[in-house]
C-alpha cells in the first residue's frame, strides 16, 4: 500500500506499482520508459529530485526525501521518499527503486494547523483585552500588546520572568500564585480581581479569567489569563462611595431637621 517506482541507469520508468498508478492517475503503460524527472516533477524541483536520483546511481542512498509529483489531472502530490540503489547479480548498479508514502494530507493538515495557529497568534495580539500566559514554573511566556500597552511593560521585558513574584505587589502574591496554581491543576478561575503595577508603579486593577493551557496530549503545559482593565470601574465606584459618605455626613451634621 506504498508507492513504488524504479528507474533505470537512464533515469527512464521501468517500475510502476498500482498505487503510483492510482495516486497519479497515470497507469504503468503511459509511465513506462518516460523519463520520471522531466515528464512528472515540476520545473522547480527537477533538479534537486535529479540530484537525490543520481546519487542513489552512484550508490548514495537517500532516506525520507519529500518528492512532489503532479498528477494527471494537474493536482499535486507530496510522497516522502526513500531513494534505493539497485544492482543486478554482478553487484552492478542498474538503476534506482523509490519507495514512498503519500503525505499530501498530513502535509494539508500541517499547513492548515499552522494557519489556525498564526490566526489565533494574531487574534491573542491584537485583542482588546490584556491577555499573558505562563509555563508550568510561573515564568511569562505569552504578553499581547494591550498588556503591553496597560502595564507599560514590553513583550521582551517580560518574557521569562516571573509574573508574581516581579509584577505583583507583595501584599497580592500569594493570592494571585494560588490562582494560578490551582490553574496550574485543572481547577480554572473566573472573575478574581488583583492589581498590577506599571512601569511608571502606577496601579491597575486587572479582573482575571485563568484558564488551563493544555498540550495536544492533555498535558497541562501553563495558564493563559484573560483580563479586562477595571481601573477606571473601580475609580468610578471609590468616587461615588465617597460622594455617599459626603452626602451622608452632610445630612447627619446638618443644623436642620432633615427627613425622607
Amino acid at each position: 500500500n506504498a508507492p513504488i517506482f524504479g528507474i533505470n541507469a537512464e533515469g527512464r520508468v521501468n517500475e510502476w506499482n498500482r498505487k503510483m498508478a492510482a495516486i497519479t492517475g497515470f497507469s504503468k503503460d503511459e509511465v513506462f520508459g518516460k523519463d520520471l524527472v522531466d515528464e512528472y516533477i515540476s520545473d522547480e524541483f527537477r533538479e534537486s529530485v535529479r540530484q537525490v536520483l543520481d546519487d542513489a546511481l552512484h550508490g548514495q542512498q537517500t532516506d525520507n526525501y519529500q518528492v512532489p509529483l503532479f498528477t494527471k489531472h494537474g493536482d499535486r502530490v507530496e510522497v516522502l521518499l526513500n531513494a534505493t540503489t539497485r544492482v543486478d547479480a554482478a553487484g552492478t548498479i542498474v538503476g534506482v527503486v523509490g519507495v514512498g508514502q503519500d503525505i499530501t494530507a498530513i502535509n494539508q493538515s500541517q499547513a492548515e494547523l499552522t494557519r489556525v495557529a498564526n490566526d489565533l497568534r494574531l487574534l491573542i495580539d491584537t485583542a482588546n483585552a490584556p491577555i499573558f500566559g505562563i509555563d508550568t514554573n510561573g515564568f511569562v511566556n505569552e504578553w499581547n500588546r494591550k498588556a503591553a500597552a496597560i502595564t507599560g511593560f514590553s513583550r521582551e521585558e517580560v518574557m521569562g520572568k516571573d509574573l508574581v513574584r516581579r509584577f505583583i505587589t507583595p501584599e497580592y502574591q500569594d493570592s494571585v500564585g494560588e490562582v494560578l496554581h490551582k490553574a496550574l491543576q485543572g481547577e480554572e478561575t473566573a472573575n478574581f480581581e488583583f492589581p498590577l503595577f506599571t512601569k511608571s508603579n502606577e496601579r491597575v486593577d486587572i479582573l482575571l479569567n485563568a484558564a488551563t493551557r493544555r498540550g495536544t496530549d492533555e498535558v497541562v503545559v501553563g495558564v493563559v489569563g484573560v483580563g479586562q482593565d477595571i481601573t477606571a470601574i473601580n475609580d468610578s465606584q471609590a468616587e461615588l462611595s465617597r460622594l455617599a459618605n459626603d452626602l451622608q455626613l452632610v445630612i447627619e451634621a446638618a443644623n436642620a431637621p432633615i427627613f425622607g
